[in-house]
């Protein structure tokens, strides 16, 4: 196979000046947190800008650099315009560049199916981009033949082709960086996908790289210490997020074991920070399956592992985690405490130590799970008041979200007796589901229609609006949008 050579982007060095690739990762980081995008930027990924292997950054990379960069596109910072690099559908010929790139090679992708850019009409080649990863999760590893068949997708976990392409392994290889790099842009791949769409049409598709991570866990040799490392947490926050596909999408069983594997993981590798997260999921989904106890004991737990991280936000998390669990317990003392603490951590603010994939955790979600335990609690006016403040503050990027809040606010409105505006809430989830697969929103949104019309002879006209366009949502037709 021969691979495509990649031009250097001078023009992003430059903008680097007198700074090394850490310092200016930690600005990229810096600039991120400013505008809530919470990226993993560090020298090696400035290093893979600078040589040209990511031709174009993925979208939240983009909105950093822009924030920091005000005026410039991305053709001004020396990267390739976007249509030009995506791993599907490329045409043939690039646009102009700010810095002029060599045409690819004309082999083959070593993936059926999958198209790079091309330097002529009718070449075909392998693009080495952050669009290529996003859209064609895993391509890029187990690409060597033998005996251990693994699975890998080809065209990205929640598009619309979906398809699967059986790659194989030798039964024994090394481990390296492209194998870890894989893994760990699988992780971030299926989180970017369930923030776009939801869960429910991604589950079965993310349980085939989480099975070749572990296979290379369990068959391949590192080839330094930090490189197994790496693996090791990648696998678990692999598990941990095809866990939350599960729970999401209401395979909980399934999340039950996904969540215990990557706490095995974590504690075979002793990585603190994968364990603490595997304790916060575990406390969700306890609280979820109607363990409160349990929600508490595993918060409690994912604490004490987080304890000596950098990183109040996730401390702020587990405290909610906990806090829920306590509402579920009906202790409204216990749980006001923890918020109080949630509180109070969250506004030391962001930190160096913050994990990936806490992104979604800003102060829209902080208002979000303390929704959640008021309404256990049965206190429907307060909850919706922070409900409504979710919806307000929720970032448009987390797609899934932005339905998710407004079937909170919509549950607590109903069963806090405003119907009218329950109803409006709930029309707006509705407006969503199209984009959104998620088991979650959906029972949601089905016991918010129960509690508006518990006998089937509401008179307000807003709910039987509503009730009328959900029952022909459930049956397939599309109503008016009123």
């Amino acid at each position: 196979m021969v691979t495509p050579r990649a031009v250097p982007n001078l023009v992003f060095r430059s903008l680097r000046g007198q700074r090394s690739a850490g310092e200016f990762a930690a600005a990229v980081r810096r600039a991120g947190r400013e505008i809530g995008e919470q990226v993993g930027c560090d020298a090696r990924y400035i290093g893979r800008v600078e040589s040209g292997e990511i031709r174009c950054p993925n979208y939240a990379y983009e909105r950093v650099f822009l924030h920091m960069f005000p005026g410039r596109t991305l053709v001004d910072l020396g990267f390739s315009d976007r249509e030009t690099v995506r791993g599907r559908g490329a045409r043939a010929t690039s646009r102009t560049t700010a810095v002029p790139r060599t045409p690819l090679s004309s082999s083959p992708s070593p993936v059926a199916g999958v198209r790079g850019t091309a330097g002529a009409p009718g070449a075909r080649g392998t693009t080495y981009t952050d669009i290529d990863e996003e859209s064609d999760v895993l391509r890029r590893v187990f690409m060597r033949g033998g005996a251990a068949t693994l699975a890998a997708a080809s065209s990205g976990l929640g598009g619309s082709a979906a398809a699967l392409t059986p790659l194989s392994l030798p039964a024994q290889r090394r481990v390296g960086e492209s194998e870890v790099r894989a893994v760990e842009r699988a992780v971030r791949d299926i989180r970017v996908l369930d923030d776009k769409h939801g869960a429910d049409g991604l589950y079965r598709r993310a349980a085939q790289p989480l099975r070749a991570a572990y296979e290379l866990l369990d068959s391949g040799t590192a080839t330094r210490h930090s490189t197994s490392a790496r693996l090791h947490a990648g696998a678990g926050e692999l598990a941990l997020s095809v866990g939350w596909l599960a729970h999401d999408s209401g395979r909980l069983d399934d999340a039950r074991s996904h969540y215990a594997e990557a706490l095995a993981t974590a504690r075979l590798a002793g990585d603190p920070a994968l364990e603490a997260h595997a304790f916060c999921n575990a406390s969700f989904l306890a609280r979820d399956t109607g363990r409160p106890r349990e929600a508490v004991r595993a918060a409690e737990a994912g604490t004490r592992a987080a304890r000596p991280l950098d990183s109040p936000r996730l401390l702020a998390l587990l405290a909610l985690r906990e806090a829920g669990g306590r509402a579920g317990l009906g202790d409204r003392t216990g749980c006001d405490r923890a918020i109080g603490r949630a509180r109070s951590a969250f506004a030391r603010g962001p930190a160096d130590g913050d994990p990936e994939w806490m992104s979604f955790f800003g102060e829209a979600e902080l208002h979000l799970l303390e929704a959640q335990c008021w309404s256990a609690l049965g206190d429907w006016p307060r909850a919706a008041r922070h409900a409504r403040r979710a919806t307000v503050l929720q970032d448009p990027h987390f797609t899934r979200n932005l339905a998710l809040y407004r079937a909170q606010l919509a549950g607590d409105l109903a069963r806090g007796g405003t119907a009218d505006e329950a109803a409006r809430a709930a029309h707006e989830v509705l407006d969503l589901l199209d984009r959104v697969q998620s088991s979650r929103v959906r029972r949601m949104l089905a016991d918010t229609a129960r509690v508006l019309d518990p006998g089937g002879r509401s008179r307000a006209p807003e709910v039987r609006e509503f009730l009328s366009r959900y029952a022909d949502h459930r049956t397939g037709q599309r109503a008016p949008t009123a």
